[in-house]
Formats: structure tokens, C-alpha cells, sequence
């Protein structure tokens, strides 16, 4: 069978629409992705959008209600003036990423046999990553009717590689299409530097309000090679020979931006609360390059189109908790809705995504559930935790009639978290350890509150 791609020693060109998937991928996707035209699109990241400290991961994040430790000044500031003393919290995360991501295989018709052209379907892979380090730092102080506190937050800490080598289909006009090989590099780190304050109404009522200083640096790299040899080893894997380099892209953000969270907490009967909580996330202006490399018809290094206009919004988060606690205070139950609204992405793109409406996000609607059963008889006081927690599907797809479109960004699954957590209170001192566990993703925290 003659293939009929284009002989890719010749010029790939670049268009609008290429550089508008590349920003989308770079931020929020969960596939890695090649444009038709030969020019790459990024990886998915990710970002911690559950409420911080080890309690709250045992808890499945369902603390918006709760929030009666240092961690509500970004969870839900109005908590804070439940807090007796001043109060210093630290947190210390691990994350296990196995992030999939299209590798190869077939997206239209039966495979050919040649070669590494042998698999009838997609074939993905994963890329693995472990980070860690310090996620939660907080200082409260409270006053009579007021509190305020200082925190740090880790929002993203994330790598990711991926590689494209050998993705074949049939296409209309006869013969079979390789998709152009590709290597990407994904690199992303963001904190939260804010001030929280609260302030209580009345006994049953109090609001809060934060301000956050946001520091994000994401760094993409990736490049577009052509086969070994053309044609000779279209069939076989590529080398990814520096000489058979198509076109390279380079995406950078180093930027600041200024956020902020407001809360409110009502005990609206005996044993009941209902909390809510908005943050509103950064903005972060951005440059995307994309280069010829030495197999193309420009000079190596010649930009071939650039973005350096345009910036990118972070989604904004909804947060609303109803939470129970028994009479003697051993039970406590909560739950929490968190809407993240990811189209916001789309909508701070302008008017070039206007026009493509072949690509698509949903905003999720997480849904959280926790519980935790203090043992008041034993000394010091000791806690189990256990939660759910389902997040739904919130990829960049394609609903292109191009197959390998349809491909590389594909439609995801929803994932249900599984979360425990232990905790042990002395008088001053309390240490709390959490876990939560999927398919893709697995964190485990340590967190330390002591008062004073």
C-alpha cells in the first residue's frame, strides 16, 4: 500500500488555529497532541484545586463547612474565626502523576502489518512523575470577633514528558497517513502567596476574605521530526534525529497576578453548618514560538509565528459544604460541591476561539464526601478519616471529522478519588496524615498544626 503523505522534507506551514490548540494544551488537556499541519500542542497539567492540609485529603476535601484550622485561609477564610489561639500550620505533600497521553497506533482502518504498523486502535501511554516538598504554610492570629492569617500555597508542581512515534491511519483519498513524530517536555510551578481575614457577624454567622499574590513559571518545549529516512522507514520507529527536526515550539509563562477568595460560614442550627467559598483565579500573560528546524525549507531558527498578545485566565473556583457534627463532637460528616470553571480558558482566548467549534471543555462539578469518628476516651485524642470524591471529565477534546484530531484529543473518563487520613491532638500540638488515591494520581500529605 502507497502512502500518501506529504514528503515531510518539505516545509510544513503553521496556522491561527495550530497556535490557538498549542495555548489550550499547554494549560489544561489531558492528551498530547500534534497538529495536522506538523506542528505540536502540549501536554495536560495539573492543578490542586482541593482545599489544603492532610484533614482535608483524609476528609476527601470536603471542608469548605468545617474549615476550623489554619488551612481555611484559602479553604474557606470565614472559618478562621474559630480559632481560639494563634496558630501555625505546614503541610508536606507528595503527588504520583501517570498522566496518559497518545503514543502511536491506528486511528482509521486496519493496520498494515509493516513495520510498527501492526496495532488495530490507539496506543497510549503514561508519563510518570513524583514531586514533593512543601504544599501548606499558614500563621492565624486571632482577635476577639476577627482573625487574619498569612499563608503559602503550592497550586501546581508538575512534569511531563511525552512521545509520539508511529500514529497511522487510512485516509479518504486512498493510502495510508503518518502523523508527524513528536517529543514534548512540560515543566510547571505555582504559589500562592495571600492574607486572610475574617470577621464574625454574630454567634452564628461570620465572613471572610482573602487576598492572594500568584507566581506561576510553565515552561513547554517540544519538536516535530520527520521519519529517519523518507520514505524508505515511514513503517519502522523514528530516531528522532536532531538532523530531522521539522519545527520546534517553545511556550513561556513567568508571570504574576493578583487573586482573591471570600467566604462565609453560617451554623444554621443545632450541630449544622453551610459554607461557601469563591476564588478567583490568576491570569497570566504568555510567548509561543514556533521555529523551523534544519528539515525545512526556512532557515534553522527562523521564527515561523509567534504569540506574545494574549494571556491566559485560570479557572475560578465555586465551593458550597453542608457539614454535621455530633452532640459530643465524635461524628462529623460533611459535604462539598466545588464547581471549576474551565471554560473560562476558552472565554479568555477572545475572539480567535470563537471560531473553532470543534473544540470543546465542560466545567466539573466535583462532588465531595467525608467523614471522621474522634476517639474522645483516648489521650491524646485520636481521629480515623475516610472520603470520596468523583472528578468528572474535563479534557480539551476534538470533535473534528479528522480522526487523528479526534485522536489526539480525545474524550477522558471520570475518576472517583478513594481518601483515608489519621490524626493524633495533643493540648498544643496536632498531626494529621492523609491519603488519596485514583488511577492517574495518587497524593499522600503530612501536615502539622501548633498553637499557641
Amino acid at each position: 500500500m502507497k502512502p500518501t503523505t506529504p514528503d515531510p522534507d518539505k516545509a510544513l506551514g503553521l496556522r491561527d488555529f495550530t497556535l490557538i490548540l498549542v495555548t489550550l494544551a499547554v494549560l489544561f488537556p489531558s492528551g498530547s497532541s500534534v497538529a495536522q499541519d506538523g506542528s505540536e500542542a502540549p501536554p495536560a497539567l495539573e492543578f490542586a484545586f482541593s482545599n489544603p492540609g492532610a484533614r482535608s485529603m483524609g476528609l476527601g476535601g470536603a471542608f469548605v463547612a468545617l474549615a476550623d484550622d489554619a488551612t481555611a485561609a484559602f479553604a474557606n477564610p470565614a472559618g478562621l474565626v474559630q480559632l481560639l489561639r494563634p496558630e501555625i500550620s505546614l503541610e508536606l505533600r507528595r503527588r504520583d502523576y501517570s498522566t496518559p497521553f497518545t503514543a502511536g497506533g491506528r486511528v482509521e482502518g486496519a493496520p498494515t502489518g509493516w513495520g510498527i504498523d501492526t496495532l488495530d486502535g490507539v496506543r497510549t501511554d503514561h508519563s510518570n512523575d513524583t514531586t514533593s516538598g512543601v504544599s501548606f504554610l499558614s500563621f492565624v492570629y486571632p482577635g476577639t470577633n476577627w482573625s487574619l492569617a498569612l499563608f503559602r500555597h503550592q497550586l501546581a508542581d508538575f512534569s511531563m514528558t511525552t512521545e509520539i512515534n508511529g500514529l497511522f491511519g487510512d485516509i479518504p483519498e486512498g493510502g495510508v497517513r503518518r502523523h508527524p513524530d513528536q517529543r514534548t517536555t512540560t515543566d510547571l510551578d505555582i504559589v500562592g502567596t495571600g492574607v486572610s481575614g475574617a470577621y464574625q457577624l454574630s454567634d452564628r454567622l461570620s465572613v471572610g476574605l482573602g487576598l492572594t499574590y500568584f507566581s506561576g513559571q510553565v515552561e513547554y518545549r517540544g519538536a516535530v521530526y520527520s521519519v529517519d529516512i523518507y520514505p524508505d522507514t515511514l513503517w519502522e520507529q523514528n530516531s528522532f534525529l536532531p538532523h530531522r527536526k521539522i519545527t520546534s515550539t517553545s511556550f513561556a509563562a513567568d508571570e504574576s497576578d493578583i487573586g482573591f477568595n471570600v467566604g462565609v460560614l453560617w451554623k444554621f442550627a443545632e450541630n449544622w453548618r453551610l459554607g461557601g467559598v469563591y476564588r478567583k483565579g490568576p491570569q497570566f500573560d504568555y510567548e509561543l514560538y514556533n521555529r523551523a528546524g534544519p528539515l525545512n525549507e526556512e532557515p534553522e531558527g527562523t521564527i515561523l509565528q509567534s504569540v506574545t498578545d494574549r494571556s491566559i485566565a485560570f479557572p475560578d473556583v465555586w465551593g458550597l459544604g453542608v457539614a454535621y457534627r455530633s452532640p459530643n463532637g465524635s461524628l462529623t460528616v460533611g459535604f462539598e460541591w466545588d464547581r471549576v470553571e474551565y471554560t473560562a480558558i476558552l472565554e479568555s482566548l477572545d475572539s480567535p476561539l470563537a471560531d473553532i467549534e470543534d473544540v470543546s471543555v465542560d466545567d466539573a462539578n466535583e462532588l465531595r464526601f467525608g467523614v471522621e469518628y474522634v476517639f474522645l476516651e483516648a489521650h491524646p485524642l485520636m481521629a480515623i478519616r475516610g472520603g470520596l470524591w468523583h472528578d468528572p471529565d474535563h479534557r480539551f477534546r476534538s470533535h473534528s471529522e479528522d480522526p487523528f484530531a479526534r485522536a489526539l484529543y480525545p474524550e477522558g473518563s471520570d475518576a472517583l478519588h478513594v481518601a483515608v487520613g489519621v490524626g493524633v491532638a495533643f493540648r498544643r500540638f496536632q498531626i494529621d496524615i492523609g491519603a488519596d488515591f485514583s488511577d492517574e494520581i495518587n497524593q499522600f500529605a503530612v501536615s502539622g498544626i501548633f498553637n499557641f
